[in-house]
């Protein structure tokens, strides 16, 4: 049994809790997991020592019971949603650390907009982005704009509600390539009087650089390439590299003073379309949470939940080891879908400039299982049972949708 304190975990369901369950597992800190549903694939880990259903109501009611109950000198949280909850909370309940971002400093990064008014004050590149509001005319700025264009909501949050009772679908990103189309997007939004953000398109690929932030410095960094994405034309990433620190060393230091800007404190993921030809780096958004390729970095020994955690329950402050720079991951269950679109849904590409490789990307998806330096966002062979869980819920609903 372990001599360290243990650790409370919300969000269970995803490969990004069991990542950060492994992570504190391994080192022999005690996780005790929250899920919404028996279900959820982290649970399986044998890393997870104990778990339980989140209690319905607002956390400040159960959660100080539940701190008292398994001792946990730490909390750590996967959603938005939990992020959002718990930054209201003090930050420390007893002698328990409520590892999340503040109230205010986490508005500012979900907030996209506010976001970039930052960053461009620093002097990062940001793309053309436009707000629209009610009373604009949407006709005449949509024929002054150039084409194509991304749409993407400010701050999903808030958004979400409200579409949900206009009984409107949740997008995270849709393409817009000419005038007549983006007015039928932004008529679509009008009967909830919210539209989301009208950026320019921008050339290039995904790059994350991740850091910790402790009291303004970085204590710990890494980056990573995303090589694809589900859907292909920009989503979560289904096969990212992890990127020598050596690269990127300028765009590294922007991306600290951001964060430092911001008042962030704990982990949090700056991202980028970087086009290698012009050398020109584009932000998109801070991620301030988890984020979804956190398995590469476990796989490279960059250990971001760790570091939240020794620094704050262990007092821990020497420098981490330098994590590995030469590992890919692959998410298999999107990737594949991603290699079947691409195959044999082309038409249902959005991004105009996407480049199709359909032989290449067989080969690769093929050989990529007899690579050495790959590793996956849910196996490992150290701990299957969350893969084999992950596999038979698949299987199930496959089966229940060929009974429909």
């Amino acid at each position: 049994m372990s001599d360290l304190p243990g650790v409370i975990i919300l969000g269970l369901e995803n490969a990004i809790g069991l990542t950060v369950v492994r992570e504190l597992g391994e080192r022999g800190v005690p996780v005790h997991g929250i899920a919404r549903s028996p279900s959820a694939i982290a649970i399986a880990s044998r890393h997870c020592r104990t778990w339980s259903i989140r209690p319905s109501g607002p956390a400040a009611g159960w959660l100080p019971g539940l701190i008292a109950e398994t001792g946990a000198r730490a909390i750590l949280a996967i959603g938005e949603t939990d992020l959002i909850e718990l930054s209201a909370l003090p930050p420390i309940i007893g002698e328990c650390h409520l590892l999340v971002p503040r109230a205010e400093t986490l508005a500012k990064v979900i907030d996209k907009l506010s976001t970039l008014e930052v960053a461009a004050g620093l002097g990062l590149s940001v793309p053309q982005t436009w707000q629209p509001r009610a009373g604009e005319d949407f006709a005449a700025r949509a024929a002054s704009l150039r084409y194509p264009l991304v749409a993407k909501w400010a701050n999903p949050p808030r958004v979400m509600p409200l579409l949900e009772q206009g009984e409107l679908e949740w997008l995270k990103t849709e393409y817009v390539h000419g005038p007549e189309e983006l007015v039928a997007l932004l008529a679509r939004y009008a009967p909830i009087g919210h539209w989301p953000l009208i950026q320019q398109y921008c050339r290039g690929v995904g790059l994350g650089q991740m850091l910790y932030m402790d009291n303004g410095v970085a204590t710990l960094r890494f980056q990573h390439r995303r090589l694809h994405e589900w859907p292909p034309e920009g989503g979560v990433s289904t096969l990212c590299r992890a990127e020598p620190l050596g690269d990127h060393q300028a765009q590294m230091a922007l991306s600290e003073d951001l964060l430092r800007a911001l008042g962030w404190q704990g982990q949090a993921m700056v991202e980028y379309r970087h086009d290698r030809e012009s050398g020109e780096y584009w932000l998109m958004e801070v991620n301030g949470r988890f984020w979804g390729s956190l398995p590469l970095a476990w796989h490279c020994g960059a250990h971001f939940a760790w570091e939240a955690y020794r620094r704050a329950v262990l007092d821990q402050k020497d420098a981490p080891p330098s994590p590995r720079q030469d590992i890919c991951a692959r998410y298999i269950v999107p990737e594949t879908k991603r290699l079947l679109r691409i195959l044999f849904a082309p038409q249902r590409i959005a991004d105009p400039f996407f480049r199709r490789r359909p032989f290449p990307d067989l080969l690769g998806f093929v050989g990529g299982f007899l690579n050495p330096r790959a590793r996956y966002y849910v196996f490992s062979w150290s701990d299957p049972r969350p893969f084999l869980r992950d596999m038979m819920q698949i299987v199930r609903k496959a089966a229940r949708r060929g009974r429909r």
